[in-house]
């Protein structure tokens, strides 16, 4: 089930599941299966930072037997929306809450020291997000099978758990002196800390993509990419690599600008239509990036 949009149902039987990002999404309808209606409010190739919603879609939030969404400040545009829903008694569910969140450490503005909304990198907080939506699915929304719910479930958890023992033998061929992240914006202290990078710095110093670099933010990461010796500068799909770019010219050696998938699905067929799909071509471009050559 890779479709991320929903239909609108019909009146007398509510909206179902409403989910906020697209990532969750996908992990959301993998729990449900056919036994609810579930709608993405966040397109494919978008940034959960910046995407804004209807009043359609606004309405189906306050319709929902459920709104699912990540939170820890990610959905920036929708949260009021959610907030809302949640005053008027709708039942909602903060996924990033559940999962035993990092902070964000050195950022150059208001997110250091916040919670990292940035989870899903992770696939053991993944597992933990599953496990969370499941038993929320089968306490609030009507009608589902809980058996079947809870199998479709059990089912997905199997593939999370290969996805992790993939990625961490993926890893292993890094030798411990290329371990060093460069990201387009503070996203992967997860994936850092349950596989053992460190992030040396972003492009844009901050855990929102809403934020802008100074001059000499650009200048001072220059020289940590130098000193590091980093190979590779990760940039998200969903936003324009200028930055990366003139980042990488400036530094005066060669660094390679490398796309992930790292806050939004794509289309299917485009790379990473599913969770699963995602985090495996992320692998693969961090493991070829970041490896020896």
């Amino acid at each position: 089930m890779t479709g991320l949009t929903g239909c609108v149902a019909d009146d007398d039987q509510g909206s179902g599941v409403v989910v906020t990002t697209n990532i969750l999404g996908d992990i959301t309808r993998q729990v449900i299966g056919d036994e609810a209606e579930v709608t993405v409010l966040m397109k494919p190739n978008a940034d959960p930072h910046s995407f804004g919603i209807s009043a359609q879609q606004a309405a189906l939030i306050e319709d929902a037997s459920l709104v699912v969404y990540n939170g820890l400040g990610l959905e920036e545009g929708v949260l009021r929306n959610v907030q809302a829903a949640q005053d008027a008694g709708v039942a909602t569910l903060e996924v990033g809450a559940q999962v035993d969140p990092i902070d964000f450490g050195h950022t150059a503005d208001d997110t250091a020291g916040q919670p990292d909304p940035h989870f899903w990198t992770d696939p053991r907080r993944v597992r933990t997000a599953v496990e969370t939506i499941t038993d929320h699915v089968v306490a609030e929304v009507e009608g589902v099978d809980a058996e079947a719910v809870r199998a479709n479930a059990e089912g997905y958890l199997e593939q999370v758990d290969e996805l992790d023992a993939w990625m961490d033998e993926s890893f292993a061929a890094i030798p411990p002196e290329r371990r060093s992240l460069v990201t387009n914006h503070h996203v992967f202290g997860y994936l850092a800390q349950r596989y053992d990078f460190e992030v040396v710095g972003a492009v844009i110093p901050s855990g929102t993509t809403l934020a802008s670099p100074s001059s000499s933010d650009l200048d001072a990461l220059a020289d940590t990419i130098r000193e590091a010796g980093v190979p590779a500068i990760f940039a998200d799909s969903s936003q324009p690599d200028r930055l990366a770019r003139v980042l990488a010219d400036e530094v005066g050696l060669r660094v390679e600008v490398v796309e992930l998938f790292s806050e939004s699905l794509t289309e299917p067929g485009e790379g990473a239509g599913t969770y699963l799909d995602m985090m495996r071509a992320n692998t693969e471009a961090i493991a070829a990036g970041l490896g020896e050559n």
